[in-house]
């Protein structure tokens, strides 16, 4: 077995020397594959499969902070917005965001329907450093992520084809759109906005949809009193909530890592440390913000501000110093507490905190930029949101109300009280759950699970 070892060692050593020799056949059009290419185009690969974990983060969090009867249906849209967006990028969003040529001023451009290159998949077009096929991938992941934060903001009562379609609509056309708009060199990108990986091109995206949805939905039954006071509704596995929000984290290397786009140790080496040092601070302010709100040490409001932190550096992360990165986190963990409170007291029901976590600090961290961020500006910072922002609220709220009018958006208040995996799926994530199990209380009569008024932790 040892000598075994050795020989692959060998050979892998001898195929990287001699590397710089070949090249792929595709006539002129033909790269040298160096080791730089390699390294890079490996490190990239690594960076997709940590921020596809991440998905697996998203969906506990969310189930871990929504009721038990609804785990199988939260789980099932999580499934569901990866495989939709992976498909829907390969049809047509790739190509709307990095179409090569844009028009109307670097509005929107299009490059074609599905993805192909030569067969060894260099392409120029893009970034040089690996090929174009790893390029897909990794921005793949990307693009299921703008619906995964609708999916939190209006879990436990949206209905589930009404929101599987509007998934379809955002994800393939809303979403690559505005990403075209600064990575695929669009208007933005002329202008000087920057964005490094996504407090608004990705988390801005997705919180402004799920804002909208969360005002045509309306709160879940027994969320707040007649006389508008919050009774709360407790989350059914914080335990789970907790493992995704360590999930998350670790995928965020390759969410922040990954899009230096190389593995250049400098630049990847900064990003790991300002992630940690934002996500750090922002899980510290928020637990602490959280004693003097509510004179209690709580866990959900820790879980918000570690993902306020992460949202906030993302935009900033490799022209962010490590000092300032920590005051960025700061900042976020404190809003993050400050904005549930407010959305409460609006009577805006957000289980899983997306809008305080994606939308609010997503501004914060594109902001930050501006006043933190080496040889940055914050006239464009201010110009990108409010652009990403008009659209983003137009076109989310012409599909959601399109639904809402023709096939609805809203289950029934039978349904909802139910639990939405008996009524959808037909079956529970809980053995001994009963599919229908008769609520305690009247229909009329909203059923209050938690009376501690306590903001419900974020995603």
């Amino acid at each position: 077995m040892i000598r075994h070892r050795h020989l692959l060692s060998g050979l892998a050593l001898a195929a990287l020397v001699l590397t710089p020799s070949l090249a792929f056949a595709d006539g002129a059009a033909a790269k040298p594959i160096t080791p730089e290419f390699i390294i890079n185009n490996t490190w990239m690969l690594v960076a997709t499969i940590l921020v596809f974990i991440m998905h697996l983060g998203f969906s506990t969090l969310e189930a871990g902070m929504t009721q038990a009867k609804n785990t199988v249906n939260i789980l099932f849209k999580n499934v569901s917005i990866l495989s939709i967006g992976i498909l829907t990028y390969a049809v047509i969003g790739f190509n709307l965001m990095y179409p090569g040529e844009s028009f109307a001023g670097g509005f929107f451009g299009f490059g074609g329907f599905g993805i192909s290159t030569d067969a060894a998949g260099i392409t120029p077009a893009y970034n040089v450093g690996y090929t174009y096929w790893t390029d897909f991938l990794f921005q793949a992941m990307f693009a299921a992520t703008a619906a995964t934060i609708v999916s939190g903001a209006v879990a436990e009562r949206v209905k589930l084809q009404s929101f599987l379609v509007f998934s379809v609509l955002y994800v393939a056309v809303v979403y690559p759109m505005v990403g075209m708009w600064h990575w695929g060199g669009g208007w933005l990108k002329a202008y000087g906005f920057y964005d490094f990986a996504g407090s608004t091109i990705v988390h801005s995206v997705g919180g402004w949809a799920a804002l909208i949805g969360i005002m045509l939905l309306g709160p879940r039954l027994g969320k707040y009193g007649k006389d508008g006071e919050l009774k709360g509704i407790k989350p059914h596995s914080l335990p789970l909530a907790t493992i995704g929000v360590f999930l998350l984290w670790f995928g965020w290397f390759g969410f922040n890592g990954g899009s230096v786009l190389s593995a250049d140790p400098g630049p990847v080496s900064l990003v790991f440390v300002t992630t940690s040092l934002a996500a750090a601070a922002g899980g510290g302010f928020g637990m602490l913000t959280s004693l003097f709100t509510h004179k209690k040490p709580d866990l959900g409001m820790g879980l918000n501000g570690i993902l306020a932190g992460l949202v906030g550096i993302t935009a900033g992360a490799d022209v962010i110093s490590p000092n300032m990165s920590i005051v960025v986190g700061a900042v976020a963990g404190v809003l993050v507490v400050l904005a549930t409170v407010l959305m409460d007291r609006m009577k805006l029901d957000d289980p899983v905190g997306a809008v305080p976590v994606h939308l609010v600090c997503g501004i914060w961290g594109t902001l930050a930029v501006g006043f933190f961020g080496q040889g940055k500006s914050l006239v464009p910072q201010l110009v990108g949101v409010g652009a990403v922002a008009l659209f983003c609220l137009a076109a989310s709220a012409l599909i959601f109300f399109a639904l809402k009018v023709t096939i609805g958006l809203r289950v029934s208040e039978k349904e909802e009280l139910e639990g939405l995996d008996g009524y959808e799926h037909g079956c529970n994530a809980y053995e001994g759950l009963s599919d229908f199990s008769p609520p305690p209380t009247a229909p009329s009569e909203p059923i209050v699970t938690h009376t501690h008024p306590v903001p419900e932790p974020v995603l």
